[in-house]
């Protein structure tokens, strides 16, 4: 089937394609061409198996494109996943994207899902392609003959992926413009011209970022969203004011949850990894579980970018190059303790500052582990201190989250604000605006710095829109108003959401997996997250003081029984703070139940529920939930517990509430068959 050729000719762009033209320049054009200007926009060793493969998919795409218009890219570059599809084809209003495994005569679970993923970064990131159909299509080059299987369509528009065998993609593609309706044809020229606009996990970033992307290359830049690049930019130029000026300063970046914090962080301490340079910059976390994840999945990466180039190298010789620059803060604190000299690095992130132990806790922690029974320093001012012990300059960078709080003695942002004041007045302070707001409780403590010279208010140190859920981007502010039982915020928010951010609520623990499964697609990740105060989950197979790995949670893939995927392991607030999945499924125990008033505070002691009365406890366990419901980017489904009636622990009047309350807000229900 023919299109009308709208772009006669598009120029190469290797910053999208390597290769690129219109089918109709792409036929005429000599293959010894073709590959050549592959060959001169590679950036690796060109080794004889690509080659091959290059020679191969020009012959392959020569055959099955003679007579139709269109546009081809070769290598075309998927910024998110730091990676490239073979060859994308946009015939009409739509867009093919291709991957050629050659030498492969099976179906390929692992490239099936790597296709799909092409197909869903296609639809969700590149501008051009909100509105197209995309279809992935795997193509083995050693397969018998095999045509493809009957179109699949999600409402999106993403086709399902087809498996086929090399000498049916002419076919195929003829098949799909035949089935698929017609809708404007894209511009040629416009497609490959407009902007990316990715959102990745922070998983992907940290590769991203590792492998030498800039944080320009993977953030979003909406009309309506903060500008990343702006943040990261302006701490950068306050690392080098300090080291210009001989100063010390701390700055606080805020930003709702999921809006780029930490990926600031990263962005820094990746760009100034050099341990010779003076600006050298450590990414500190008091978060165990988020240290653990990223080392593991930047050293996998890096082995196996080196294994794919050829050159052998062992995984911990990697680490050791990851661990230089991501550290546990608690290293860096023990490190202080055993070492009086000032530290190595002049620029320390402190990612989730306001997790930092209060002077109680740090004091209670030193007494009992550290042998320091005289301590009385909180976390903040001792990591303070250990950072003034330079004698030119410092900077501390505190990445704040707001209602984040989830664990005794965590001390909030003031207490880095009290300790400045009162035991560092020669620091400078560069502070976020939205320090001011309510939910990072500093309010008290800011004032006495409103007209401090030595304090400056910045708008650029906040991040407002969140990036986790790339579809919708008022979940966080949706997820604060029903903690806050605003029930007319929440409704009006809730309906703002639902068409692009799926939520649902279920009494079926196996109706909800089944929700899940049935939208995931390709790689997309999905796990089951819970409470650690839900200790009343165990006779639906949940036991939250079973401890998970999260590394094999996070990075392990489906047929793992460790990884999320398995639907199997609940990971709890602290497995899963400031990390992410795409679909999350959402636990609801009694230790958060709605009541008339509000809610209800509950902790499992013995053999029965006691109430939690004190309110830093109440905020803890509201806290946790907040932090749960805020995992997902695309969607998820809440489960709550029929109860039993025979079982005075699982009172159903007790789980009944709290469902009444969310189909309240206009969450819908799945109804069970």
């Amino acid at each position: 089937m023919a299109i009308s050729d709208r772009s006669k000719s598009t120029a190469p762009s290797p910053q999208r394609a390597w290769y690129s033209d219109s089918i109709a320049g792409f036929l005429r054009a000599e293959p010894s061409a073709i590959f050549a200007q592959l060959a001169n926009n590679r950036d690796f060793d060109l080794l004889s198996t690509q080659k091959e493969a290059w020679q191969q998919q020009i012959a392959v795409m020569h055959q099955a494109l003679a007579g139709v218009d269109g546009l081809i890219c070769f290598e075309f570059t998927v910024p998110r996943m730091g990676r490239r599809i073979d060859v994308v084809v946009v015939i009409g209003s739509v867009v093919f994207a291709l991957e050629f495994k050659v030498g492969e005569s099976e179906l390929n679970k692992t490239a099936l899902y790597q296709v799909w993923d092409y197909a869903l970064d296609l639809k969700n990131f590149h501008a051009a392609s909100h509105e197209a159909a995309i279809v992935p299509i795997l193509i083995a080059t050693e397969l018998n003959d095999r045509s493809p299987a009957n179109l699949e369509v999600a409402p999106d528009h993403v086709y399902s992926p087809l498996f086929i065998s090399l000498g049916r993609l002419r076919e195929t593609i003829k098949h799909c413009l035949r089935e698929i309706p017609h809708n404007t044809p894209l511009h040629h020229a416009a497609w490959l011209a407009a902007s990316y606009r990715p959102t990745p996990t922070i998983i992907e970033a940290a590769r991203s970022l590792y492998a030498q992307h800039s944080v320009e290359a993977i953030a979003r830049y909406d009309a309506g969203a903060k500008n990343l690049a702006n943040t990261s930019r302006r701490v950068e130029e306050l690392i080098d004011e300090a080291r210009a000026q001989k100063r010390k300063s701390i700055c606080f970046v805020t930003g709702v949850p999921g809006a780029g914090k930490t990926l600031v962080g990263l962005n820094i301490a990746t760009q100034r990894r050099d341990e010779g340079d003076q600006t050298h910059a450590v990414f500190l976390s008091g978060n165990g579980p988020l240290v653990a994840v990223l080392r593991e999945a930047l050293s996998r990466d890096e082995v196996e970018r080196n294994k794919a180039r050829g050159i052998k190298v062992r995984k911990s010789e990697v680490r050791k190059r990851v661990e230089s620059f991501i550290q546990n803060v608690h290293h860096f604190r023990d490190e202080a303790l055993r070492d009086p000299t000032a530290p190595h690095e002049h620029v320390v992130i402190f990612d989730e500052a306001q997790r930092a132990w209060n002077r109680q806790q740090t004091s209670n922690f030193m007494s009992r582990k550290k042998g320091q029974p005289n301590f009385d320093q909180s976390e903040p001012e001792f990591l303070i201190r250990y950072m003034d012990r330079h004698q030119d300059w410092a900077l501390i960078v505190c990445l704040v989250g707001g209602g984040q709080e989830i664990n005794t003695g965590e001390a909030g942002i003031s207490e880095w604000l009290s300790a400045v004041r009162e035991k560092f007045p020669d620091w400078h302070l560069y502070i976020s605006n939205n320090l001011h707001d309510s939910e990072y409780a500093a309010s008290d403590v800011l004032s006495v710095w409103d007209q401090n010279p030595r304090a400056h208010f910045e708008p650029e140190l906040h991040l407002s829109v969140s990036m986790r859920s790339f579809r919708a981007e008022n979940v966080s502010a949706f997820v604060k108003a029903l903690l806050d039982v605003d029930r007319n915020s929440a409704r009006s928010l809730f309906e703002q959401i639902r068409e692009r951010f799926p939520i649902i609520v279920t009494r079926d623990l196996e109706d909800a997996k089944s929700w899940i499964r049935k939208r995931a697609r390709g790689t997309e990740r999905f796990g089951i997250v819970a409470s650690s105060k839900a200790m009343r989950l165990k006779p639906h197979a949940i036991d939250i003081r079973v401890s998970i790995d999260p590394v094999h949670w996070f990075l392990n893939e489906r047929h793992d029984t460790r990884s999320s995927y398995y639907l199997e392991d609940a990971a709890t607030e602290f497995q899963v703070q400031g990390l992410e999945v795409d679909w999350a499924c959402v636990t609801w125990d009694a230790d958060l139940r709605a009541n008339p008033s509000g809610w209800g505070y509950h902790d499992f002691r013995g053999d029965r529920w006691t109430n939690v009365k004190k309110a830093e406890n109440q905020s803890y366990l509201k806290n946790a939930y907040r932090v749960l419901l805020t995992r997902a980017r695309q969607g998820m489904v809440i489960f709550v517990p029929p109860g039993d009636h025979a079982d005075p622990t699982r009172e159903p009047s007790v789980y009944d509430a709290t469902y009444d309350y969310l189909r309240s807000l206009g969450i819908p229900e799945i109804v069970s068959k």
